[in-house]
């Protein structure tokens, strides 16, 4: 077969052909297959040209090694540059700063730059900001290609730009092409809202938005049918919100999947018909839950996020903080150092992008926060820092975003919650929060709850590869559960194992296994991880996706890891965990075939 029929009768653009077809180099072939590979699994109708990237994946302890081997491997032949305006997402330190974050890390410096050297290789720009939408982008309108979960939600939600949840990978091929696969929320019939959500509490605090984002993510169950994930109709906000309570709604409702949601009064209309008394109507398919969040709600999540025994680090801004939340920072600091007080051991750390940093420094919040003992922070942010185990083992954030990465694998780190005013409370003062530190517990998800029956009897299901792969062969065990996996901070980037207490597959290492699973979830960083667990032999053999998965996809298609989709039977539920199985493709056929059930 010919690179050029890969597409299978789907019409490409006269350019992406050219690319595909190598007329532009390697580097470019590779990211035009991954966008064709994309379009086949999606059933996208074309391709769209995008006005802006925003690609993700340069932490040290996100990638890894993964990202680090791959970036050099795509930069090596020197023939590909980005096409389009690219922008780049948080590093794991401020290279200025290196001595004030303490990082316990062998040559996490050295690392970092070859990181960031990489993709300025590809023509990217190192702004090292996890808000594009934040004094990034010129023109809020268009279509983006945006791979970070907090840009992603927002820029839907908020401005005229439109783009889908993107992968690291994904972004970066749209980079290097210009085209996107025309699918998802590019069509307006994906972008319609599914929960229904009521507020009947007053918001206040950064903190308490923040709140209701996540609350609004932890009530989804698996039963629930959201393809494009949870886009919440939300009513009862107050009619006006500053850029800073938007952006921590958005960035912690997108923790679970969220791409975009609609505040009634502050956001566009939602695409729903009203009733003669002018009341919003459900969608045709009805809501997929109804949710009310009450006072009661609110403080019950704020009892949970207390901090119990001694903080050792309070870091605001997750997302990077907005020139708002830099001030709110100042003005809390200022009432606790206009009475002589300072900041010990520089407990309180400030993460911002290099854009905002010179804004506060223009009008002295910069000046009063490191006169008072703070650490500001630049091209980074709380969740992608490794900390030093040694000294920081208790952090207190002001964001939900912060406390449900932080506490994953990447850090697994205790973390706490309160209003800015109260953390800074606690930066001047560590007997607010004097005792024993607490020990992180992981708590199980409702998210977590399986829905799978054990099958009995034969099973053979028919669905399609991806559009580069040739034929294969495979025969052996099923790993299957019909939970998403979310590979970045809950499977281990050296071994393999799942670590997600409630999960189904918790504590199982998915190396040499068929992998069955809906799609994954959580960082759009997971095919680094993904990727990384190939390259040192410790991923499975083939993976099976149920749903359209950007954050699959893209490592079995760079690193050609046999992967079937499309099913005509939902292979989460017609194959039981442990069952031997005969995964073959042949003539851009997929059939799953089981040989004999587990016990």
């Amino acid at each position: 077969m010919s690179v050029l029929e890969l597409h299978k009768g789907m019409e490409l653009p006269k350019r992406l052909a050219s690319q595909l077809a190598g007329e532009e180099g390697p580097t470019r072939q590779k990211a035009a297959r991954l966008v064709v590979d994309l379009a086949g699994t999606a059933g996208a109708s074309g391709f769209v040209e995008v006005d802006h990237a925003h690609v993700s994946g340069v932490s040290v302890i996100t990638g890894g090694h993964g990202l680090r081997r791959f970036l050099s491997d795509l930069s090596s032949s020197g023939d590909g540059k980005v096409t389009i305006p690219t922008t780049l997402n948080s590093a794991g330190c401020d290279k200025e700063k290196m001595k004030e974050m303490d990082i316990d890390w062998p040559d996490f410096l050295e690392q970092q730059f070859e990181i960031v050297e990489a993709y300025s290789e590809l023509g990217i720009q190192a702004t090292l900001s996890c808000t594009p939408y934040d004094r990034g982008v010129d023109d809020e309108s268009g279509i983006a290609s945006w791979a970070e979960s907090n840009a992603v939600c927002f820029s839907n939600t908020w401005t005229s730009l439109i783009t889908n949840r993107e992968s690291g990978l994904s972004a970066l091929a749209t980079a290097l092409t210009g085209y996107a696969p025309r699918w998802g929320l590019h069509l307006q019939e994906n972008r319609i809202p599914n929960i229904l959500v009521r507020i009947d509490c007053e918001l206040e605090t950064l903190s308490d938005w923040s709140i209701l984002g996540d609350w609004i993510g932890k009530q989804v169950r698996p039963d629930w049918d959201v393809p494009w994930g949870p886009m919440p109709f939300i009513q009862g906000l107050p009619s006006r919100a500053s850029f800073a309570r938007k952006k921590a709604l958005t960035a912690a409702a997108a923790n679970y999947g969220t791409p975009m949601l609609w505040a009634e009064g502050l956001s566009a209309e939602p695409p729903l018909l009203k009733d003669e008394q002018g009341n919003w109507m459900a969608p045709d398919a009805g809501w997929q839950g109804e949710l009310v969040f009450t006072q009661a709600d609110l403080d019950a999540r704020y009892a949970d996020l207390a901090p119990t025994g001694q903080v050792d680090l309070v870091v605001i801004g997750c997302p990077q903080a907005s020139l708002e939340e830099i001030r709110i920072t100042a003005a809390a600091v200022r009432s606790h150092a206009e009475m002589g007080a300072k900041i010990p051991n520089q407990r309180l750390w400030v993460f911002t992008s290099g854009e905002n940093y010179e804004l506060a420094l223009a009008d002295g919040s910069i000046d009063l926060l490191e006169s008072a003992g703070a650490v500001l922070l630049q091209d980074t942010c709380p969740e992608v820092t490794p900390y030093n185990r040694a000294h920081y083992n208790h952090l207190l954030t002001n964001s939900l975003k912060a406390e449900h990465y932080l506490t994953s694998g990447l850090n697994r780190l205790p973390t706490s919650v309160m209003s800015i005013h109260d953390c800074v409370s606690h930066a001047f003062d560590a007997s607010l929060s004097a005792g024993p530190r607490p020990v992180l517990e992981a708590k199980s998800q409702p998210q977590h709850a399986s829905a799978k029956t054990v099958q009995t009897g034969d099973a053979v299901l028919t669905g399609s590869p991806l559009e580069s792969q040739g034929d294969f062969y495979l025969k052996g065990p099923a790993m299957v559960t019909d939970v998403p996996i979310t590979y970045l901070g809950y499977v281990h980037r050296d071994t393999g194992v799942i670590e997600e207490t409630g999960h189904p597959l918790d504590g199982r290492a998915i190396e040499n296994s068929i992998l069955i699973y809906p799609k994954g979830s959580g960082s759009t960083v997971a095919p680094y991880v993904l990727m990384g667990l190939l390259y040192t032999g410790k991923g499975p053999k083939a993976i099976i996706n149920r749903d359209v998965c950007p954050l699959t996809l893209p490592a079995c298609s760079l690193l050609d890891l046999p992967y079937g989709h499309g099913f005509d039977l939902d292979p989460c539920m017609e194959v039981n965990d442990g069952d031997i199985v005969e995964l073959k493709s042949e003539q851009g056929v997929v059939t799953l075939t089981v040989l004999e059930r587990s016990k």
